[in-house]
């Protein structure tokens, strides 16, 4: 039997045995934070979806480090938070087996989004549910006293929300996403009352979550398909030399007993697991792209650029983030698209790292496509020069101006020519009529002449005559 001369930790955990794939696509939240009934009721947790990374810089706020008041560069994530709608109130008794669920009350009013869940075939089916069960006569009557039944029993209330998937187009869905969420803070009728106000209303995550607070993440990894020990276990790799392989483990366990530990490293699923990342920093509580500060949000004090936090070309995988988000120190559970549910610290922290105050310098915007040089198109543009195709369609716009010069000329030259024509012939006819004018005085003036020396003939003539 072999042995080892020096000790060393093993590779992996086995605390997260069995390293299977999980059924649901996005994460459940097990637990909630400890209610306060000093404080006032609030929500404790918010669900959005991945949207991708970048980097930012910031002064540390961190006395006693070597960093204190220095420059640091840091990776930061985003989490895109579209407004939730409320569709019910669930209330919980304490029994001796745990939390039961004592009652529900729903909206007057459910969405198509949200049916879509109960209901199996959607557009083969008669769409009959949650249609008419608010058509009642005693329906608000029976909520009123439902409402104050779990005020007076229950000792935790939970609203039901559900995802508007017509926020977020680039998902491709139809079917909200529903979970619930916890009420804390107040007494019971309190809770009750808090969450009798947000029902059928929308949520907003700027509400639930602020600047500099820390959240827990609960999500789905990235899904890794079947691998070897060297990637899954993290194992060594065996010498050069070795027979049949070396990413192996080179002993799996004894003759007795004749069976493999579960603590031995095996190949299997890698990935696509139910993990929780507790106490992240928040660094900013975005608002939309509509909203008038949403389109400079990533305009800080120390860089001027009025920018939005959306790179060129958007993000990769996902594009623009055009709701609520959250910016969170580090990385995010899970590929982008996927759904993240974001509940307040379970374990909070009072160190100075987790009470820090963070003011950023600056918000990289450049492009995650490749290598991103320019922070915005402008920048770009002002760098690189006009386009070959802009040029190409300028020298085409100036072209068309000459021609519709040329032609405009050319029209003002026929015009004047035609003007000119119109005066000499004008001036011929003025000329001509006169002309005929003279002419014809003329004409007279010989008629008159021819007429006077008639009669003057005729007159001699006669005096000849009378003389003879």
């Amino acid at each position: 039997m072999s042995h080892r001369k020096f000790e060393r930790p093993r590779h992996g955990n086995l605390g997260f045995l069995p390293r299977k794939r999980c059924t649901r696509t996005h994460g459940k939240l097990r637990s909630f934070p400890n209610d306060d009934p000093t404080a006032k009721p609030h929500l404790t947790a918010f669900m959005g979806y991945k949207v991708g990374s970048t980097h930012i810089s910031r002064d540390l706020n961190r006395q006693g480090s070597g960093l204190h008041l220095k420059e640091i560069c840091e990776q930061v994530s985003y989490i895109e938070t579209p407004p939730v709608v409320v569709a019910g109130i669930v209330g919980y008794k304490e029994t001796v087996n745990g939390l039961k669920t004592h009652t529900t009350v729903w909206a007057s009013k459910l969405g198509e989004e949200y049916r879509r869940n109960l209901i199996k075939g959607w557009y083969k089916s008669k769409k009959k549910a949650f249609t008419k069960y608010s058509l009642a006569e005693d329906f608000s009557k029976k909520n009123d006293e439902k409402l104050k039944a779990m005020g007076e029993v229950c000792t935790v209330v939970r609203v039901i929300v559900h995802t508007q998937p017509k926020l977020t187009p680039q998902l491709g869905r139809k079917k909200a996403q529903v979970m619930e969420i916890q009420i804390n803070g107040g007494s019971a009728a309190d809770k009750v009352k808090f969450a009798q106000g947000l029902l059928e209303q929308t949520v907003s995550v700027s509400s639930v979550f602020k600047k500099d607070e820390l959240v827990d993440q609960v999500g789905i990894t990235k899904g890794k398909g079947f691998q070897g020990v060297v990637k899954r276990w993290g194992v060594r790799k065996l010498p050069r030399k070795t027979h049949k392989g070396l990413r192996k483990v080179a002993c799996i366990g004894s003759w007795h007993p004749a069976r493999v530990s579960y603590t031995i490293a095996r190949a299997g699923q890698m990935g696509f697991h139910h993990r929780t990342k507790y106490n992240n920093k928040v660094f900013m509580v975005g608002k939309e792209l509509a909203h008038a500060e949403g389109k400079v949000q990533g305009k800080t004090e120390f860089d001027l650029t009025e920018k939005g936090v959306n790179p060129m070309g958007g993000f990769p995988h996902y594009g623009l983030i055009r709701n609520e988000f959250l910016m969170i120190k580090g990385n995010v559970i899970g590929p982008q698209k996927r759904l993240v549910l974001l509940r307040k610290s379970l374990y909070p922290k009072t160190n100075r790292v987790a009470t820090e105050e963070t003011k950023l310098k600056f918000i990289d915007t450049s492009s995650k496509l490749g290598r991103g040089r320019f922070q915005t198109s402008a920048e770009k543009r002002s760098f690189m020069g006009p386009l070959k195709k802009e040029l190409e369609k300028k020298r085409e716009e100036d072209l068309k101006k000459l021609a519709e010069e040329r032609k405009k000329k050319e029209e003002e030259d026929k015009l004047k020519k035609e003007a000119k024509v119109e005066k000499t012939e004008e001036s011929k006819d003025g000329k001509e009529k006169k002309k005929e004018k003279k002419d014809k005085k003329k004409k007279k003036k010989k008629v008159v002449k021819k007429a006077k020396k008639s009669d003057a003939k005729t007159e001699d003539s006669k005096k000849s005559e009378e003389k003879k």
